[in-house]
């Protein structure tokens, strides 16, 4: 069944057809033989058919997982109010954003183009978010080595959390934005040495022995690819609400069809919100070998059951609150992609001496 949770529309069955009502979307879900196999799933091998009516005004954005359909007047009806349509694979790699004409500043893209030409100032934003990333990520290792059990994957733990204070502290002397790129890998490559130490349940069956994608190549690495491809949607969204180019980065080097402001911003959520979100989910056995499933070739993907679990599990998540320091306000997860697009902004207009990365408490 096809979720809608924090203003956002996932389509993710096969053959879904979206049409318009006045200002209501109108969507109708088949519903497919659990035997069928997904390359035969379309909407004339289905039993049944789901319907669903959504105000447009409950809604930010749309993201399409696989062959469904949205006619030109429900297309029409998202550009009106400003619902963007995100078209991505089974993956959740990101292969089309359709939008209406953005409203947002000139003035604030041309100083961000300008701030991504100029390379001591692309050194700086690129110092921050790493920052940010490698204390967040150091955070969640603390968490992890204080509730374990064994006193080796402690140790281990800790002499990770050990080198990355010290990159923390080195970092302010790096100014070379290539330097920075190696510091942010090499704190990556630690991190991904210990992960499989945060897991308290199901170790064999989620063995992690190193960062896999395009395909994934193991269950982990799917499960973390998935949650990253949602927030990277969430991180596109908030930079374009704020007037920025999501396509034009700091950190991350720019690519034809890669967002890669969007993966700058979302660097300092990864640890925190998407791999905690999975290390939990493991640990809670709340989902299991049987969400996943092995093409030829080795690559593995998720089963239909599997991609609604996740997607349900990461827009709970996003109801949760936090406290966040910077503004000293309590909010909702889902809005501090927004809130630090905006600090972004500040930054580049010249508001606030530096970017400031989200480090919960």
């Amino acid at each position: 069944m096809d979720n809608i949770q924090q203003n956002t529309l996932y389509l993710t069955t096969a053959g879904t057809y979206v049409a318009r009502d006045h200002l209501t979307l109108q969507v109708e879900v088949p519903v497919y033989p659990e035997d069928l196999p997904a390359a035969e799933r379309n909407r004339k091998t289905a039993t049944a058919t789901k319907k669903l009516a959504i105000p447009i005004h409950h809604l930010e954005s749309v993201c399409v997982f696989g062959p469904s359909t949205l006619s030109p007047p429900a297309l029409d009806l998202c550009w009106e109010h400003g619902v963007a349509v995100n078209y991505l694979s089974e993956f959740g790699h990101l292969q089309a954003r359709l939008t209406g004409v953005a409203d947002t500043s000139v003035t604030l893209r041309r100083t961000q183009f300008r701030a991504a030409d100029d390379p001591a100032q692309c050194a700086a934003i690129a110092r921050q978010i790493i920052a940010g990333k490698i204390q967040n990520t150091r955070n969640s290792l603390l968490r992890a080595g204080r509730e374990t059990t064994s006193s080796d994957d402690q140790a281990r733990i800790e002499a990770v959390t050990d080198a990355l204070a010290r990159q923390i502290r080195d970092l302010p002397q790096v100014t070379e934005l290539d330097s920075l790129r190696g510091a942010e890998g090499m704190a990556a490559n630690l991190y991904f040495m210990v992960l499989s130490l945060t897991l308290k349940q199901q170790r064999e069956d989620f063995t992690f022995i190193n960062r896999s994608r395009r395909p994934p190549r193991d269950r982990i690495n799917c499960l973390l690819s998935f949650l990253y491809a949602l927030v990277r949607h969430d991180c596109i969204s908030a930079l374009t609400t704020a007037g920025l180019d999501p396509f034009v980065g700091f950190l991350h080097v720019d690519r034809p069809n890669r967002p890669s402001l969007a993966l700058d911003l979302m660097e300092e959520f990864r640890p925190w919100l998407a791999d905690r979100l999975a290390i939990t989910l493991i640990n809670r056995q709340q989902i299991g070998t049987e969400h996943f499933k092995e093409r030829e070739g080795g690559a593995v993907e998720f089963t239909d059951s599997g991609r609604r679990l996740v997607i349900k599990a990461y827009q709970e998540r996003k109801q949760e609150t936090l406290n966040h320091p910077l503004l000293d306000q309590t909010l909702r997860i889902a809005q501090l992609p927004y809130i630090q697009a905006r600090v972004l902004a500040r930054h580049l207009r010249g508001d606030l001496a530096d970017y400031v990365p989200l480090v919960p408490k």
